[in-house]
């Protein structure tokens, strides 16, 4: 079986077909799921959800182009619920930084409060992490290393193929690998993919977004976590039932919340 552990099935562009996108999930192997929090106001939905299917997760957090809703959200609600087993994704992200210098240095000490501070909650709940990096790894990996993290651990969702993250392997950190991996341009991460620790490896899709190849261009959804396990497969030397295997246990050792079929 394979577990989509970054998904956003309480997007508005599941809606209309959420049965149906179950069904090819199931029909692909995919039979867990985890909704990483990024907007408040997607909450609500993403509990409905995890209420109605046994197999669905979330996570409660604050995406970095969200920040300034840090204060609207009741985390010690949303996290005492049972389905949630993880806090994220947060984290830091350079990428759309706009204005003047100084306007740049305020929104990335912004953006580093509002980090620290689900880092925190995390380790108060002791709930694993869901981090998001983009642009910024240097200092992220600082931040993660400055507040001790690694006592939480997690997961960098998306990860960047930078060199200068693959360290964090030894503080109790995963990597969450996705559609990217199938891109043509995607060299950077296949050439780190083997660095990468085995036992630190977890699949995701980041749907709606990052649709690996041959879908690029239209949703993404679980069922396409198979192109992911299987291009991962030929780069490392293994079946797909072995990555399956492989991934599917990592993502029961991060994330205690889990429970197996």
């Amino acid at each position: 079986m394979i577990i989509d552990t970054h998904v956003h099935l309480d997007d508005e562009r599941y809606r209309e077909d959420f049965d149906d996108v179950m069904e090819r999930a199931h029909i692909a192997g995919v039979e867990g799921f985890i909704i990483p929090g990024a907007h408040p106001a997607t909450l609500p939905r993403a509990v409905e959800i995890c209420e109605q299917y046994p197999n669905i997760y979330f996570a409660i957090g604050v995406h970095p182009y969200d920040m300034e809703h840090i204060n609207s959200v009741n985390f010690e609600h949303y996290a005492a619920h049972p389905k949630c087993i993880a806090i994220g994704e947060c984290g830091l992200d350079y990428f759309r930084l706009e204005g003047s210098e100084d306007e740049k240095v305020e929104e990335k000490k912004r953006q580093d409060y509002v980090f620290r501070t689900q880092i925190r909650f995390a380790k108060k709940v002791k709930k694993p992490l869901i981090v998001h990096i983009r642009d910024a790894s240097h200092d992220a990996k600082m931040v993660l290393m400055e507040e001790g993290a690694g006592e939480v651990g997690g997961v960098l969702h998306c990860y960047n193929a930078d060199d200068e993250l693959l360290s964090l392997a030894n503080e109790n950190f995963y990597f969450g690998i996705g559609g990217v991996l199938t891109f043509q341009n995607a060299k950077k991460l296949v050439n780190v993919l083997s660095r990468i620790p085995q036992d630190k490896l977890l699949i995701e899709t980041d749907g709606p977004y990052l649709t690996p190849h041959p879908h690029r261009g239209s949703r993404n959804e679980p069922s396409y976590t198979r192109y992911v396990v299987d291009k991962m497969g030929e780069l490392l030397g293994l079946s797909s039932a072995e990555v399956e295997t492989l991934t599917t246990q990592n993502s029961y050792n991060l994330f205690k919340g889990l429970t197996k079929p």
